[in-house]
């Protein structure tokens, strides 16, 4: 059987067809020749309308990274650096309390305002968008003892560089997943000599898992270092394997 393109038909009243049949709405019509003329207008190749893309997705990073230093001035440190987690998408719980997660819509319970003397003991910062500069608003958690930052896209080895005013208190730390994390920024982690557990799986910037564990175990000797087998990384490869010179050698 034999596969054709099939274009889009315009009837001239009531839309264009797609390959399915549908019609698109009037409305839709609009808003997509407004698009259409606004990226005209604005971009003349495909590279300015990318950088002109990027742009606007790191503006949205830096506002959600903005400083909550005037909520540390009237709710105190731990209930500041909760409404920045929580607004962030994560979660956090307050000592003695049960979790605070926001709902599928972004919301959650107010009632946080109340620990303002309650401190933050653990943050599931998982697939949140902190930054460096966002860091300023989890710093002021100093007794902070769980920290998981799994699968943050910008958590890079400047942020790791930026955690040792939690070396009192932090015992958890997870950055399983964080795609800028190398052993640059692992070497940083040295500040935190009561960390109990560090996850370093999965991540894609270490160029050598196995050694990176062996090392990093070697700079924590009293944590547990997971997710790396400590062989990986370490296997030769095919022209540095031993050869068997009693074996015959096929012709």
């Amino acid at each position: 059987m034999s596969l054709r393109l099939v274009a889009p038909m315009w009837n001239g009243t009531r839309g264009i067809h797609r390959l399915g049949g549908a019609v698109v709405p009037e409305g839709n019509q609009k808003k997509e020749r407004k698009m259409l003329q606004f990226l005209n207008n604005h971009f003349y190749d495909v590279e300015a309308l990318r950088g002109y893309l990027l742009q606007r997705e790191m503006s949205k990073v830096h506002l959600k990274n903005r400083s909550f230093t005037w909520l540390e001035e009237q709710h105190g440190p731990y209930s500041a650096g909760a409404f920045f987690i929580l607004k962030q998408g994560g979660a956090v719980k307050f000592r003695d309390k049960e979790w605070i997660r926001p709902d599928k819509y972004g919301h959650f319970s107010p009632e946080f305002w109340n620990f303002r003397e309650v401190p933050v003991e653990a943050v599931d910062a998982s697939d949140c968008e902190i930054n460096y500069e966002g860091l300023d608003n989890l710093l002021l958690l100093k007794e902070l003892q769980s920290l998981s930052l799994q699968r943050c896209p910008h958590v890079d080895d400047w942020c790791l560089s930026r955690l040792y005013p939690l070396a009192d208190s932090l015992q958890e730390l997870s950055l399983a997943g964080c795609p800028r994390v190398s052993e640059r920024g692992l070497a940083c982690l040295h500040h935190l000599q009561n960390l109990r557990r560090l996850d370093i799986s999965d991540l894609p910037a270490v160029s050598n898992p196995g050694l990176t564990q062996i090392l990093v175990e070697e700079m924590l000797p009293n944590c547990q270092v997971v997710g790396v087998d400590w062989a990986e990384g370490l296997k030769l490869g095919p022209e540095e394997q031993p050869q068997d010179t009693a074996s015959p050698v096929p012709a």
